[in-house]
């Protein structure tokens, strides 16, 4: 595919498409932020304990949503998960950072196989470091492909994993016969005082046709704000037959609203891509931000309202809850 490569910098970092006025990188705004934004009450979701064995051998096309950004997909016998976390903290170590309020719907001992890791980018509450070690050593064996946004695979290689596709925005590859494109989003990345040198993507992966039947068209936004990616994602595609798409971590808005979307946006995003069906994420699990932990799902049902998306196509499924999907197609 023939896309502009104006994302990519001189100096071997990445930037967005579209504009942004960076409040996020302003040191006055992260403690203006800190100091006059104060936190709410801190709860926790309960989760649903359901039996993720089915994952293993079911006919069915499944999903559960682990918490934050992790969900695990079983499509024609393919088990996907997205940006796995299952640490107390989103953060270096695990004495300090962001914690959870809402542990993972499963432990990583009792999770079935995976095929296919989907992560986002680098940051801390995405890519964990102990969530993919564990899985890597837990199929040792058998191992997933963990597919990456354009220059993770180095941190990949120097903690050992081998067993992995990095890819440029609206670059693909094909894997047992599905299809893996990483798709711009606007957001940022940095593990370190050196931001924006591995990029940061949302992924559409596709499974093949079957029998005349056309394959399933699967989203994951990552983390994002809105911006004009998700038209041109749309356009490109057509439709996607299920999506992931965060509602969290979006207040206060004018420090957040270029690197989060809220769910106002996140409806947005559902219509510019042609969702069938979207799942909400990205809320819930960590302190992040400062509106109320279980708002996001409150504005995200004021909004479908105000933008005549039925209750059905865009919902909020519960944590550890074993949803079939497709049904309602």
């Amino acid at each position: 595919m023939n896309r502009s490569k104006k994302h990519h910098l001189p100096n071997g970092g990445f930037r967005n498409n579209d504009a942004m006025q960076m409040h996020h990188r302003s040191l006055w705004n992260i403690l203006k932020w800190k100091i006059t934004e104060a936190l709410p009450e801190k709860v926790s979701i309960p989760v649903v304990d359901d039996d993720y064995s089915v994952f293993e051998n079911s006919d069915k096309s499944l999903t559960s949503w682990i918490g934050h950004a992790t969900f695990l997909i079983r499509h024609r016998g393919m088990n996907i998960i997205t940006d796995p976390h299952f640490s107390e903290r989103a953060s270096p170590v695990q004495w300090a950072g962001p914690r959870r309020y809402s542990p993972p719907a499963i432990d990583i001992a009792a999770l079935p196989h995976v095929d296919v890791v989907v992560i986002s980018h680098d940051h801390y509450d995405h890519l964990d470091r102990n969530s993919v070690l564990a899985i890597q050593k837990k199929q040792k064996d058998n191992p997933p492909l963990f597919m990456l946004p354009l220059g993770l695979g180095q941190w990949f290689s120097k903690h050992g994993i081998a067993n992995w596709v990095e890819l440029d925005w609206w670059e693909s590859h094909t894997h047992r016969g599905w299809t893996y494109t990483a798709v711009p989003c606007q957001h940022f990345s940095g593990r370190s005082i050196f931001p924006d040198r591995t990029l940061w993507c949302g992924w559409v992966f596709e499974a093949a046709t079957e029998a005349a039947e056309p394959g399933k068209r699967f989203y994951f936004a990552g983390d994002t704000g809105y911006s004009s990616d998700f038209k041109a994602i749309g356009e490109h595609f057509g439709y996607m037959d299920m999506a992931m798409v965060p509602i969290g971590a979006y207040e206060p808005r004018w420090f957040m609203k270029e690197i989060h979307v809220n769910p106002e946006e996140a409806v947005h995003i559902h219509n510019d891509v042609g969702s069938r069906l979207s799942l909400a994420m990205h809320w819930g699990s960590f302190m992040l931000t400062n509106e109320p932990m279980l708002q996001p799902p409150e504005d995200l049902q004021l909004a479908k309202q105000q933008h005549g998306v039925a209750d059905n196509d865009f919902i909020v499924i519960k944590p550890g809850k074993i949803t079939a999907l497709f049904e309602q197609l």
